[in-house]
């Protein structure tokens, strides 16, 4: 009997064939990142393989590592494996991790998205015998509306603000969501957008990808005693409740993530307003993909998996679970 291609350890998901571990959250001598996100880039692994494009993140979180670096689509081997990155479509540099050895195919995703996003490279289906798939936002309830028209509704927020001589400060991940919602923002307004120190370091790192983004500028360079009214502010989730907040004498505070397409998320977290925006993909993304690739097998990782390996369970295909440590993309 063929051994799985692909095994969950209690260091990460792990290839035999190859000897390396995909994403791990415990260090390894070899291991084969998806994207810079921190839960699944972390510091300690003997030597990181990384696709070109995802470098200069992976740079700016880890520092200088052993990085191995390869084209997209170009295949490599690591032991007795074959493998390959293909786009994601999740943020800059995210990539899909292709795996053959002993006649067979898998695919592993990462985080990935099928929605439009002109930071990254759009999603690339590849054909696989068996999918291991993101179900971070895996219910049918999670349907997202195009970035396009959210950014409207951002733009609508800060004028409403304006009105009320309020400073608008919006809440996001600062890899990969600020830089999105920068440059959809570029697309219905000029007007420069103030940003945390956080979220500019990211900034900077698209930037000089060739990343076209609207124009920011640094909260801290402003004056102590400067007015923000009407003005938009991004910062990350950790800056809410912190002393930064208390040089905004007047601010509706927003929060921009899948998670505000539950009412309910936006009430508990005291946000008055919610703008639903996510780099993962929706319950419609993830039915599509799966049967888009061709894989007879499908297996699941983080998030809502039940509902997931249910419904492709009864759709003919051949499902399973595995039990990762990733989380929260900021």
């Amino acid at each position: 009997m063929q051994r799985d291609l692909v095994v969950a350890t209690a260091e990460g998901l792990y290839c035999p064939a190859g000897d390396f571990h995909i994403d791990p959250w415990r260090p390894v001598p070899r291991a084969v990142i998806t994207h810079g996100h921190g839960d699944h880039a972390r510091s300690g692994m003997g030597c990181y393989h990384v696709v070109a494009e995802g470098l200069p993140i992976l740079r700016w979180r880890l520092g200088d590592q052993d990085y191995r670096v390869h084209a997209a689509g170009e295949r490599f081997r690591i032991g007795g494996a074959t493998l390959s990155f293909h786009p994601a479509g999740h943020v800059l540099g995210s990539s899909q991790v292709r795996i053959e050895a002993g006649g067979e195919v898998w695919v592993a995703s990462g985080d990935y998205k099928r929605d439009p996003d002109p930071t990254c490279a759009p999603f690339e289906v590849v054909a696989c015998d068996v999918f291991i798939t993101e179900s971070t936002f895996g219910l049918p309830i999670y349907r997202w509306t195009p970035a396009t028209e959210v950014a409207r509704d951002i733009v609508a927020w800060r004028e409403e603000c304006a009105g009320n001589g309020e400073a608008a400060i919006l809440y996001c991940y600062a890899l990969g969501k600020a830089q999105r919602i920068l440059a959809e923002l570029a697309a219905h307004t000029d007007r420069p957008v103030f940003v945390h120190g956080a979220i500019d370091a990211g900034v900077q790192v698209y930037r000089e990808a060739g990343v076209h983004l609207l124009d920011t500028r640094r909260v801290a360079d402003e004056a102590r005693a400067a007015d923000f009214a009407g003005e938009l502010v991004i910062a990350p989730p950790s800056a809410a409740g912190s002393p930064w907040i208390r040089r905004f004498r007047r601010a509706q505070q927003g929060f921009a993530s899948g998670w505000m397409r539950i009412r309910g998320n936006r009430r508990r977290r005291n946000y008055d307003r919610g703008f639903v925006v996510s780099d993962h993909a929706d319950w419609p993304s993830l039915l599509r993909t799966a049967h888009e690739t061709g894989a007879r097998r499908v297996i699941a990782t983080h998030g809502d998996t039940d509902a997931l390996v249910r419904v492709l369970n009864t759709q003919g295909i051949d499902t399973g679970v595995f039990a990762t440590g990733y989380g929260e993309d900021d």
